[in-house]
């Protein structure tokens, strides 16, 4: 079955490596990809924790973009609520004026992080959590197709704001989401969708689903487009892959505990004296990442892609060694018969 597969890259941090360490991996990943034909390269926004060092997408994606020749470079995404829409509109011009046609603006929600840290970051009048600004999402998001070329209607007190280059097109837009609630609205919308399936619990078939169905053509998509974002580790064996697979499981209990660790060994993970509530959630976890064999691997994806019908799957993985994580990103690459050439 062709594929068209993407990566979204959240610069984990291993156990005994740096955050430096950890971004010069994510350009090392991106060269790779790059060569392997993989469509896009979205880098995430994340804050205050230890265990990624993918704070600032827009400063990585031009640094992808730039060690790149081909691959598509954006945001998975950019969280409006920690932003100025004039600010993220003026960001992606330039992007898109220095990498023509190479880049993608992927809005989020979300702030990322927790609702302290999220009031840090964009402090407002009367908004002291993550419920308000939240709540403000749908003016920010029109306020960004505003500055974008929409326009503000007359007696807005925006009007006559441009948003240089001026003379340069926003990306295209996609909006991301772990529900339906973003699901209804990138439809509504008529905007690309990407699905958060990595880390949601809610069924991927309905909200995709949905957004299909709700979906109204737009000036920006005459058709619905979606993105399914998995969590997928491929390696030689299936036992191979799950045992690789447990730093990533420890690390996401600690991240839902309130913990946030580095990503631990397989071998530390392994020997972690989980209690019967963290054996629960392990086994629960384990059940929307797809482990194993290319052979297996590719079983689960192309299950999941019928059941879903996404036009694209978007793969993100965390495994503490660099080295099994470029060939993890190998694998699929062999196995879906990708090409630099036919991802033009």
């Amino acid at each position: 079955m062709s594929l068209d597969l993407s990566v979204l890259d959240l610069s984990p941090v291993p156990e005994g490596a740096t955050s430096s360490e950890a971004l010069q991996n994510t350009l090392d990943l991106a060269r790779h990809a790059d060569r392997l034909g993989y469509r896009r390269y979205w880098l995430a926004e994340h804050h205050n924790l230890v265990s990624v060092a993918s704070s600032s997408p827009e400063v990585m994606i031009s640094s992808v973009a730039a060690a790149t020749e081909r691959i598509r470079v954006g945001a998975g995404g950019i969280m409006l609520p920690n932003h100025a829409p004039l600010k993220v509109a003026e960001t992606f011009r330039v992007l898109n004026a220095l990498h023509p046609d190479r880049i993608d603006l992927g809005i989020g929600r979300a702030p990322g992080t927790d609702p302290r840290t999220a009031y840090a970051l964009r402090r407002a009048p009367g908004e002291s959590g993550t419920s308000a600004m939240a709540d403000r999402f749908p003016e920010q998001l029109g306020e960004l197709f505003a500055f974008a070329g929409d326009g503000f209607p007359e007696g807005h007190p925006l009007k006559g704001i441009a948003a240089v280059p001026e003379d340069v097109a926003l990306p295209p837009v996609w909006l991301l989401g772990s529900s339906d609630y973003s699901a209804h609205a990138a439809a509504e919308l008529g905007l690309g969708f990407a699905f958060a399936a990595h880390f949601s619990t809610m069924d991927p078939v309905a909200v995709m689903q949905a957004y299909r169905e709700r979906f109204r053509p737009s000036e920006r998509y005459g058709e619905p487009h979606a993105i399914l974002a998995v969590s997928v580790l491929c390696a030689g064996t299936d036992a191979e892959a799950r045992h690789l697979a447990r730093s990533m499981e420890l690390s996401m209990l600690k991240l839902r505990s309130g913990r946030p660790i580095k990503l631990p060994t397989p071998e530390a993970a392994a020997a972690y004296p989980y209690n019967v509530l963290e054996k629960e959630f392990v086994a629960s976890y384990r059940q929307g990442q797809i482990v194993g064999s290319p052979e297996t691997v590719s079983h689960k994806l192309n299950v999941l892609v019928r059941r879903t019908q996404a036009d694209e799957v978007m793969v993100t993985s965390a495994i503490h060694s660099h080295e099994k994580r470029l060939a993890s990103y190998g694998l699929l690459a062999e196995v879906f018969s990708l090409s630099a050439a036919a991802s033009l």
